[in-house]
């Protein structure tokens, strides 16, 4: 068993890090110093890729031009919808004020028809940021990325900040480095540092590569448990073994 921020970290060639993970269920953000999670410096956020998927359906429905097109979408669809003409919103306040300032975005469905998305293309992925947009009463994703931060050891947070990671699949927006990025400076502000955050083209599978990466080194081998020691101590054997 593997901390997921921990093997984002690995996949970048880190052992010492912030891994920040959106993912599909649930976000992450982990402290990692030398190897180490560092348990007080871990945040989850109840906002993710299914929820997003979920909020642009909604965001869709409230302006329909296409009712029918839109209430037949499966939840596939849907996410590919999202994928293909969804981003996050470098000054979401500015956007939502300058219409027309961001070009539609047109989808066809596999039945065909088409789709079109205005605002609700840099709307849709905004929750990460702010989840009161989806009523939720809790920090941002920067924010819990912030909170973290401020849990490592003073003489160690500026080698964190200087290795931030981004991963998972709600992390591939266009857009989200750039945004995670200018959050992340305002936050610190004044602390004598410039953050940039390292946004790997790979990092929506990040962890899996990481784990792959963990799982060659010679000092994982003896962490195995064999198919001999399962067969002859069982599925309970794990928790003696690790």
């Amino acid at each position: 068993l593997a901390n997921t921020g921990f093997l984002s970290l690995c996949a970048h060639g880190r052992v010492t890090g912030l891994a920040v993970e959106a993912g599909a269920a649930v976000s992450h953000v982990t402290s990692v110093w030398g190897g180490q999670t560092l348990r007080k410096g871990t945040r989850c956020l109840g906002v993710a890729g299914d929820h997003l998927s979920r909020h642009l359906q909604r965001l869709l429905l409230q302006s329909p031009a296409e009712p029918s097109a839109l209430q037949a979408l499966t939840k596939k669809v849907l996410t590919q919808l999202k994928e293909q003409c969804c981003y996050v919103s470098l000054d979401y306040e500015g956007d939502l004020q300058e219409k027309g300032s961001h070009p539609p975005a047109r989808f066809q469905t596999p039945d065909g028809r088409w789709i079109t998305l205005g605002k609700e293309r840099f709307c849709c992925p905004e929750p990460l940021f702010r989840p009161e947009l989806l009523q939720l009463s809790c920090p941002g994703l920067h924010q819990l990325a912030g909170q973290s931060l401020q849990t490592v050891p003073k003489q160690a947070r500026r080698h964190v900040l200087g290795n931030i990671v981004l991963s998972g699949g709600s992390s591939m927006f266009p857009g989200f480095p750039e945004r995670m990025c200018l959050e992340l400076n305002f936050l610190f502000q004044g602390a004598g540092v410039h953050i940039e955050v390292l946004a790997n083209p790979r990092r929506g599978t990040a962890a899996w590569a990481g784990g792959s990466m963990a799982a060659s080194l010679t000092s994982f081998q003896h962490t195995w448990m064999t198919k001999g020691e399962y067969q002859e101590h069982g599925a309970q054997y794990v928790h003696r073994k690790f």
